[in-house]
């Protein structure tokens, strides 16, 4: 067993630090001329810190002597050159390597001081105005107070990677609010779960059977079962999971029972029971579904103000000019039912003529002077509703004017969108909440078409809206199914059409486009390889840009999960070492990388799943911005575990979107998401060229698996019944 030796030295530069887990490789300067490497998890720590370390000497077969620290203290740094880092490692935003230089050559030693205490003294310094110290003087003392939360949460067992968020949202009353009920970190801070806070909890001597313990642990599980999709958990099946999450025997069941009862008087939670069988949901989601319905019928009921002559439109419609393409009868009926229907459902696969049918419908509108809309869920589809009619569309939170400061949308009962028709593409993607905020805000007299195609994966949110509505069959709904002529040229329709219908795609079809290919690869962790081959040569080969190319994934763990295909592909892609990076919960981001926003950002108007490259670095403000087409967004670094590397993406992730080439690795690895919709969803994201690689098998179970996953939801039934509460 090696010997415990304790060691002093100063922060040179940090290698890696994990902040979820604090594990650190850092630089330690030991003497003038003696430089070391430490691992182990350490506190939050910057260069120029001197830090005492207790622990061992390794020896590394690779990097070779190494200290490896089991305990380690800070003290500020007092030297001038450890002051230097110290300031210009970007800790204080306002301060630079440049400032930094100035500050101690003008203030040496005592320059903390002079921050801490005197920061007049600062406009004496060449280049340092008012606004500038106004920066200084709060970052100083927010940093100070960050720190003070560190070690509280540090004493507690808990990361220090949540102190600056927590800070952020709490300021001065951190403390004393996690004290009071650390499980409003659930509710309040992004990232922190339920094990974390009830760790917290314990630490802070809270009874395992404590009331606010319980009711956090049914609201986790409820979010749990709302996380995959659902609106409502079965109540027996939500007290075993309770029970289990808290770690609780049968004889402490009452507790639940009572915890429950309490939620339900105080409207946190609504059940609604149907075959003897109860069900439970947090309020806001019933209200939601229940919303949704309520003002789908009263839609339907409220009279159009004006009348279209459907017998000449008809007409009109099947007397087509040579410059004009054959709408087909399905279309002609599409287009009919949105004309007499308050509400309509349109859906079909790739090829269908779902945009044909939609600039149809624009032209007849434009003719009949009626107001309309265009919109979709996300950014890449309102942008191919553009391209394809040759009218502006817009994101669906943009159309409803999302407000920041209320984070309430604008447009809705109260304000009412002005407009005779709604159309909104990419259907299928929108869940209970945003279908909810879309019947809000619009008039009795307005109609609504819902454009998408049901065959695809659903929404990455709760609820089964477009299906729901078609089950209820009290929505007009018409199904495009003839495959267009110039849409038969293409093996990725014609495959996606195949995977559709429970058939295996094929490579080869005479007088087709060989844009469909399937590598067959036994050995998952031989993908790596493959993609080594086509990002480096196939692609170009092809004639497409590697950087337009993504890989789709079923799950994100795993071989052939997004994590790890992320880092091979970025070593691919952007391989260059350079001092503009940054790392993160283990993952470097460097300059020109592709990012993916994984939650939805409303001050920064940055939604789950927009995909943008990062534009720079800012060590001084400690910044990372993000080009979102032509916007550049500011991330905090503290913010940076609401962006992944998006080489590499899930399948759910790439709803809405389309890429000029996609790779879709599939393997018996990912068997418990094996499913149609989701191949059906990988292959209808290309537009130029689709490669599957992966195991036959994995691909003809995924293709006979057509039971997807069901969904607990209750519109279809409040949209045919007087289904209620209780």
């Amino acid at each position: 067993m090696n010997q415990t030796e304790e060691l002093i030295g100063i922060v040179d530069h940090i290698i890696f630090q994990n902040t979820e887990n604090g594990f650190s490789v850092v630089v330690l300067q030991i003497s003038k001329k003696e430089q070391t490497t430490v691992t182990g998890h350490l506190p939050t720590i910057h260069p120029g810190e001197q830090v005492t370390l207790q622990g061992s000497w390794t020896h590394h077969p690779k990097f070779g002597k190494q200290f490896e620290a089991q305990s380690c203290s800070r003290q500020l740094p007092t030297s001038v050159i450890g002051l230097k880092k110290y300031l210009g490692s970007g800790l204080i935003k306002g301060i630079g390597p440049v400032y930094a230089t100035k500050l101690v050559n003008a203030f040496g030693a005592n320059v903390l001081t002079v921050i801490d205490k005197e920061p007049h003294r600062l406009a004496f310094v060449d280049g340092i105005g008012h606004k500038r110290i106004e920066k200084i003087i709060t970052a100083w003392q927010d940093q100070k107070e960050i720190a003070n939360l560190m070690v509280f949460l540090q004493e507690k067992g808990i990361s220090p990677a949540f102190a600056t968020k927590i800070y952020k949202r709490y300021q001065n009353n951190a403390i004393d609010i996690i004290s009071e009920n650390p499980y409003q970190l659930v509710d309040d801070i992004w990232g922190v779960g339920f094990k974390t806070a009830d760790q917290l909890a314990q630490k802070l001597g809270l009874e395992p059977v404590s009331p606010k313990r319980i009711r956090a642990g049914i609201i986790y599980a409820i979010s749990e079962v709302l996380q995959r999709g659902h609106l409502y958990s079965e109540i027996i099946a939500l007290k075993k999971q309770v029970l289990k999450l808290l770690e609780l025997n049968d004889e402490q069941e009452q507790k639940i029972k009572e915890a429950l009862q309490n939620l339900y008087n105080s409207e946190k939670i609504k059940v609604i029971t149907t075959n003897d069988h109860h069900f439970i949901t947090m309020s806001q989601y019933y209200y939601s579904e229940k919303g949704v319905a309520t003002k789908i019928q009263r839609l339907a009921h409220h009279p159009m103000p004006y009348c279209f002559n459907i017998n000449t439109i008809y007409n009109n419609l099947r007397v087509v000019k040579a410059e004009e393409l054959q709408l087909n009868e399905d279309q002609q009926r599409g287009i009919l039912a949105c004309l007499q229907n308050k509400v309509t459902i349109i859906t079909g696969g790739p090829g269908t003529g779902k945009t044909t049918l939609i600039k149809k419908m624009l032209t007849i509108l434009e003719k009949e002077n009626r107001r309309y809309k265009l919109a979709a869920p996300t950014g890449r589809a309102a942008k191919r509703i553009t391209e394809g009619t040759g009218r502006y569309a817009m994101t669906i939170h943009r159309l409803l004017e999302l407000d920041p400061a209320t984070m309430q949308f604008k447009h809705n009962e109260d304000n009412a969108l002005q407009l005779d028709f709604l159309i909104v593409d990419e259907a299928s993607m929108i869940d209970i909440f945003l279908a909810h905020s879309i019947l809000k805000a619009l008039p009795l007299s307005a109609h609504l078409i819902l454009i998408g195609d049901v065959d695809q994966l659903p929404s990455v949110g709760a609820g089964n809206v477009l299906n729901d509505m078609i089950a209820s069959e009290i929505i007009a709904s018409v199904r495009l199914t003839k495959i267009f002529r110039q849409a038969h040229d293409s093996l990725i329709i014609i495959n996606a059409h195949r995977v559709n219908q429970g058939e295996f795609p094929i490579s080869y079809v005479p007088e087709t486009k060989r844009d469909f290919f399937f590598i067959k690869e036994e050995n998952p962790e031989n993908v790596s390889t493959h993609l080594t081959t086509l990002f480096t040569k196939g692609l170009t080969k092809a004639g497409i840009n590697p950087n337009d190319a993504i890989v789709l994934v079923p799950m994100n763990r795993g071989i052939v999960g997004t994590h790890n295909l992320n880092y091979v592909l970025q070593g691919i892609l952007n391989p260059a070492h350079t001092d503009k990076q940054i790392s993160r919960t283990g993952t470097i981001y460097k300059i020109g990388d592709r990012v993916m926003q994984i939650r939805n950002n409303y001050d920064k108007a940055v939604f789950n799943g927009d995909i943008g490259f990062i534009h720079d670095i800012n060590f001084n403000e400690r910044q990372l911005l993000v080009a979102f087409d032509n916007r550049i967004i500011e991330y905090d670094f503290s913010e940076l575990d609401e962006l992944v590397l998006a080489y590499a993406i899930s399948i759910h992730k790439s709803q809405g979107s389309e890429y000029v080439a996609t790779i879709i690795p599939i393997f018996m690895n990912h068997f418990i998401l094996l499913q149609r919709n989701l191949i059906y969803t990988a292959i209808t994201r290309a537009k130029q060229l689709c490669i599957v690689i992966g195991q036959p098998k994995a691909l003809a179970i995924a293709i006979k698996n057509n039971k997807g996953l069901k969904r607990n939801t209750f519109l279809k039934e409040f949209l045919t019944s007087d289904l209620q509460c209780r």
